[in-house]
């Protein structure tokens, strides 16, 4: 596929690598914000939007799971991928010449005991990439950046050090967002996200997963979040394994329906081959 794809960040962040791995035809095109890189792909500006939506080590990424439904945009594929953190200094720099490394915060946590190691101060940026940026342009010695080699690679850095995270199994899950939905059986092992509402009804929720336990659907996520500021209206983001029409699924869905006022179909795409 040929096109643009957008995503949240500087040139060099792991939302830059997240689209070179799972889309390394197309274009990526930097946004400022998810909300940006959002409308650019409603708008036509783009074709499609990486979106990152959990990290093993910090769990969900923040507001994303609240933009999503009102995006106005569908899921066609997820991707897995393996954050490596990597000290990057000015060309020439030896890590013993480096007293301070900016990156921003959640990376910075990820590298504690490395940084401790090596009495290196952290310093927090505003985001990875932009942080490896403000190093080349800084040009202190004493000042590294944590980020991707990637980072370094565009922003003319050497690496130091690499794969200097502190749990060897750090890894984020993207979504990749398009204007039409997919729904075709594109893998073996599919995959399904949908949004729902339970009706004001005791036991509701306990009702309306009763279905997939009964059912044998694996459910690989549950989360909700209130809807409009409202303490008593709450909506439930979930991921499934399985395609609509597979007979369980279908089964599980049909249940659904009779507890809840509200669902959302947010996607159908393969399981990345990471997934497990």
């Amino acid at each position: 596929m040929t096109g643009r794809i957008a995503f949240q960040g500087e040139l060099g962040a792991y939302s830059h690598e997240a689209c070179r791995q799972a889309r390394p035809d197309m274009e990526a095109v930097p946004y400022h914000t998810f909300e940006d890189a959002i409308e650019a792909c409603r708008s036509g500006e783009v074709d499609l939007a990486m979106l990152p939506v959990e990290n093993s080590t910090y769990g969900r990424v923040a507001d994303i799971h609240a933009l999503l439904p009102g995006s106005g945009l569908r899921i066609i594929d997820e991707a897995f991928v393996r954050v490596h953190i990597s000290l990057l200094a000015l060309p020439g720099t030896k890590l013993d010449d480096v007293t301070r490394a900016m990156s921003h915060t959640v990376l910075l946590g990820q590298c504690r005991d490395f940084l401790k190691s090596h009495a290196i101060a952290p310093v927090t940026g505003a985001d990875t990439a932009g942080s490896a940026k403000a190093v080349a342009e800084q040009a202190e010695p004493s000042l590294a950046a944590l980020a991707s080699e990637l980072a370094g690679e565009i922003y003319g850095l050497d690496v130091l050090a690499s794969r200097i995270e502190d749990q060897s199994n750090n890894t984020t899950r993207f979504l990749v967002m398009a204007r039409e939905a997919d729904h075709s059986r594109r893998a073996e092992k599919m995959m399904t996200t949908f949004t729902f509402r339970v009706r004001n009804i005791p036991a509701a929720l306990y009702k309306a997963m009763g279905g997939f336990a009964t059912n044998g659907v694996n459910m690989t996520k549950l989360e909700s979040y209130m809807v409009g500021g409202s303490f008593t209206a709450t909506e439930f983001y979930a991921d499934i394994e399985g395609h609509p029409e597979d007979p369980n699924v279908m089964l599980a869905l049909d249940e659904l329906r009779y507890f809840t006022s509200q669902r959302d179909i947010l996607g159908v795409y393969p399981a990345d081959p990471r997934r497990n």
